[in-house]
């Protein structure tokens, strides 16, 4: 791949146009074992035009290379929302922070764009109510500022909005803010402890494998009640989400029709979500449950939700914003452009051996190895031919990965198909971060393990492998 080529005060960039690959011809769905392949083959440009040569520990913190000088400029606006510490008001920079909060800052959760730490303050909770208990929640066509707000002073229709459209905690919303400025309590304390358990491999070879638990106690000293459904999040990473937002609707709607036809215990589904400016359902792409329909939307959400940062789209009740529309689009457009980190050693035997079981496990049909893009306002991310490794989709994911807590169309056991792509720079991003929903996963083979439902087979097939075989999958996976 491309040399980097430095410019005095911004990241490394590699230029797409200098080092351009043949033009790939449309891709089209076939069907192969009674799976769906795309016939497009494996690249070392995982995103396409925004693929960058750098797989360090700044590797998911790059501009995508094909931006023109104007936006690249915007990314690097977008760069210092991203990175901007909040404080408590009347600061004349970066004021609004709280009352309530998880954290100060959108990297403090999101690492170096990547994934949070599995520890106490880059964790968060979600919360609700199971559904119908509380009469107060609306629908998901409840109009704006009707429902809790995430902190005082601020009107948001959080349960049918920005966390989903189920019943929110009185007190607590549909997330607990476990910070808080000076002077106020926080809405709850957590801890998080860990529970081992052992297992072994069909060789024999023994494994351990840990679920979090969880002590929430109110302001009050009291257990959070019995009936208040609990999920907890780790941050994902944010690179490459632009590139996914591109994906058209057609797409992904046939791979899941695609899966429903092969009558082979895996069939993912859609999430269809609300959209607050065009005040309907339209198909969920984002967050763990991809309940958020678009970047735009997710982006703002955090800001109220996370940092309890009033914006634009979610307004305090006076209509007043703590940030302007025109941060919040830079901060979207930042997380738009994002390049995604090039594939390595595609020639290495290893690699290609564990390729070919990763598909033999039938892992690729949910972690679809090649899409690609459509029609996008931002051209650098439109018709790229990509390779995420993610169909979109939901899936069951069987009852130990099972939070118990739906969210618009997803159960509690169903959780969006991860991206993998830049998966094999994850500890070298961010040491002893964690894998899956929940950081309880410390290592790939841990993820894997922990598979179940839909995916059951699946980790059947990777648990009874010969020691070696698993060892060339993980390889893999480290490579892309």
């Amino acid at each position: 791949m491309a040399s980097l080529l430095r410019i005095p005060g911004r990241r490394p960039l590699r230029f797409a146009s200098v080092f351009a690959i043949a033009a790939i011809a449309s891709i089209c769905l076939s069907v192969v074992l009674g799976h769906y392949l795309w016939s497009i083959p494996p690249s070392p440009f995982s995103g396409g035009d925004t693929t960058v040569d750098n797989r360090t520990s700044k590797g998911f913190g790059q501009p995508a290379p094909n931006l023109s000088e104007s936006e690249l400029e915007l990314h690097t606006e977008g760069d210092r929302a991203f990175e901007a510490t909040f404080v408590t008001p009347p600061s004349p920079i970066n004021a609004g922070l709280g009352p309530v909060f998880n954290n100060a800052s959108c990297i403090a959760c999101h690492i170096r764009d990547g994934r949070g730490m599995p520890t106490k303050g880059s964790l968060l909770v979600r919360v609700s109510l199971p559904p119908g208990q509380d009469q107060i929640a609306k629908t998901a066509n409840a109009p704006h500022g009707s429902l809790f707000g995430t902190h005082s002073g601020v009107s948001v229709a959080e349960a049918s909005v920005s966390l989903g459209n189920m019943p929110p905690v009185p007190g607590l919303g549909t997330q607990i803010q476990d910070q808080a400025v000076y002077s106020v309590k926080p809405k709850a304390d957590v801890e998080v402890s860990w529970n081992e358990k052992m297992g072994t491999y069909g060789d024999g070879t023994a494994y351990s494998l840990r679920s979090p638990l969880l002590k929430i106690t109110l302001p009050d000293g009291k257990p959070l009640p019995a009936n208040v459904l609990t999920s907890l999040r780790l941050p994902p990473p944010v690179f490459g989400r632009g590139l996914l937002e591109a994906i058209p609707e057609h797409t992904i709607l046939e791979i899941a029709n695609t899966q429903a036809k092969n009558n082979d215990g895996i069939s993912g589904k859609p999430n269809h979500v609300w959209d607050v400016r065009q005040k309907k359902l339209v198909l969920g792409r984002f967050g763990l449950k991809a309940n958020n329909p678009n970047l735009f939307q997710q982006n703002a959400a955090a800001y109220v939700n996370d940092m309890g940062i009033t914006n634009p789209l979610f307004p305090a009740k006076d209509g007043a914003s703590e940030i302007d529309l025109k941060t919040l689009k830079a901060t979207t457009f930042y997380t738009q452009t994002l390049g995604v980190p090039g594939r390595t050693l595609m020639n290495d035997p290893v690699v290609k051996k564990g390729e070919k079981l990763f598909a033999q496990a039938n892992c690729a049909v949910c972690h679809v190895g090649a899409l690609k893009t459509g029609d996008h306002p931002v051209k650098a991310i439109a018709n790229q031919p990509i390779h995420p490794y993610t169909d979109l989709l939901l899936h069951d994911m069987g009852t130990g990965l099972a939070d118990g807590r739906p969210d618009f169309e997803a159960s509690g056991n169903e959780w969006r198909t991860a991206p993998l792509w830049g998966i094999g720079l994850t500890q070298a991003v961010l040491p002893y971060s964690g894998y899956l929903h929940d950081g309880r996963a410390r290592t790939l083979e841990e993820s894997i393990l922990w598979h179940g439902g839909e995916a059951g087979r699946s980790k059947e097939t990777f648990r009874t492998m010969a020691k070696t075989d698993r060892a060339a999958l993980i390889q893999f996976l480290n490579s892309l």
